[in-house]
């Protein structure tokens, strides 16, 4: 089961570019991050994410075009059947992971895939000097996009 916290939804214009996004923060997370934004998403919390809900969500919210999940919980084969659902919804499917590795069957659920813990000193994705990697899938072929943020950097 994927859980989700209903009151962090929301729409994001500047998490995948080029897209308006419907943002949904998943619980359960598996990352230790130094300086985490959302330690509280560690826990076991929130509601189950399931294709009604998500089909909702996707109404609630006409215009996006893009369904984030910020974080992978603990069930990768249902967040793997909620990105193909999604997909099928006509929408592209990102996910913002911790890890620096993911398995084969989550690289080709998603459009967009964020890697890599964040790390203070090395900052966000908006810095040049990040560790974290925002990739887009092709034509088959995961292309590093990360370097579009580093303009938005003040």
């Amino acid at each position: 089961m994927i859980k989700y916290v209903p009151e962090m939804t929301s729409v994001v214009m500047e998490e995948i570019p080029d897209r308006v996004t419907l943002a949904v923060d998943i619980s359960n997370c598996r990352g230790e991050c130094v300086g985490c934004h959302s330690p509280f998403l560690r826990q076991d919390i929130g509601e189950p994410l399931t294709e009604e809900v998500i089909g909702n969500l996707v109404k609630e919210n006409f215009g996006v075009d893009c369904f984030l999940f910020l974080g992978e919980g603990r069930d990768p084969e249902t967040l793997t059947a909620l990105a193909g659902y999604v997909r099928s919804l006509g929408l592209a499917a990102a996910l913002y992971s911790g890890r620096t590795e993911l398995e084969p069957s989550l690289l080709d659920a998603f459009d967009y895939i964020k890697t890599g813990p964040y790390i203070p000193e090395r900052g966000p994705l908006n810095d040049p000097d990040t560790n974290q990697r925002l990739y887009h899938r092709v034509e088959g072929e995961w292309v590093d996009i990360t370097s579009r943020f580093w303009r938005r950097k003040h």
